[in-house]
């Protein structure tokens, strides 16, 4: 089960860190080519360097994508060289119909036999069951996203006076999580929104980007979303530094947010009396 994996290696590593692997050309090192084999260099070195750091890797298949036809090629490389009690989630954001859905998960899953994916609930159920029948596999599901722009529909008022971020935390706690394997995606950039999703969803491993470059505080995201929560963070580490000792500086920036959001501050297996309110986000 990918939550059984996951919490054993935040237990080994003593980490609530998720690195994104996400390489640009315009950004690697500059004694690095710029050639595919430059990018699977540079993540070699960024997975060596903090596989001892993190408690999974997230590579974002857009940048591999952008690379053409050698993009697949780099993006298998790279997942194979991920230490294999590390977790690997897959950051695609799929969701489509049934049967085109079914071709993204044996893609995932079966392909390039990641860990877990993340998932656009905009088309429903359907679209997301072909990912939570893989019952070994982890599902994260869109909630509230970091992005500013976010807000024009996740915050849209329900007849129930909720906000429809938070009638996505409740299907995935309610519904959707039949497997275990269902988590959801909430921004280290909505502190109070990351709370108000935790006091639905209880016991979910929650995804938190945002950190970072988005300007993501990592300690009132650890507060807010409590255990389980994974902090991503991309460009913060793996472009701390354009030189020679670029994976030693990657390793010291994922070791500082590694001590800011240390795993004794919270416990693994929350209690009722630890959890927030959606009292803020129930409109009169």
């Amino acid at each position: 089960m990918f939550l059984d994996k996951l919490l054993a290696a935040m237990h080994t590593n003593r980490s609530m860190i998720c690195v994104g692997l996400d390489p640009d050309y315009a950004h690697l090192p500059a004694h690095l080519p710029r050639t595919a084999d430059g990018i699977i260099s540079f993540n070699r070195a960024l997975i060596e360097a903090t596989s001892d750091l993190v408690c999974a890797f997230k590579p974002n298949i857009a940048f591999y994508e952008a690379l053409g036809r050698d993009g697949w090629r780099v993006l298998d490389a790279t997942l194979r060289a991920i230490p294999a009690h590390i977790p690997t989630i897959l950051d695609a954001k799929r969701g489509d119909i049934g049967s085109t859905a079914q071709a993204y998960a044996r893609a995932a899953f079966d392909e390039l036999n990641v860990d877990a994916i993340t998932l656009n609930p905009y088309l429903g159920s359907d679209a997301l069951a072909p990912f939570l029948a893989r019952r070994e596999r982890g599902c994260f599901v869109l909630c509230r996203t970091s992005n500013p722009g976010g807000a024009d529909v996740q915050n849209l008022v329900l007849a129930n006076n909720e906000p429809l971020f938070l009638h996505i935390a409740r299907l995935a706690q309610e519904r959707w999580n039949a497997n275990d394997n269902c988590g959801l995606v909430v921004g280290a950039t909505y502190p109070a929104e990351l709370a108000a999703v935790r006091a639905i969803c209880p016991d979910l491993p929650l995804l938190v980007p945002g950190v970072g470059a988005q300007g993501g505080d990592p300690a009132a995201a650890l507060a807010a979303g409590g255990s389980r929560t994974i902090i991503s963070v991309s460009r913060a580490v793996i472009y701390a530094d354009a030189g020679l000792d670029f994976a030693h500086a990657a390793r010291d920036a994922a070791n500082e947010l590694r001590s800011n959001t240390d795993l004794d501050r919270t416990s693994l297996n929350p209690t009722d009396d630890q959890q927030p309110t959606t009292d803020h986000y129930l409109r009169s």
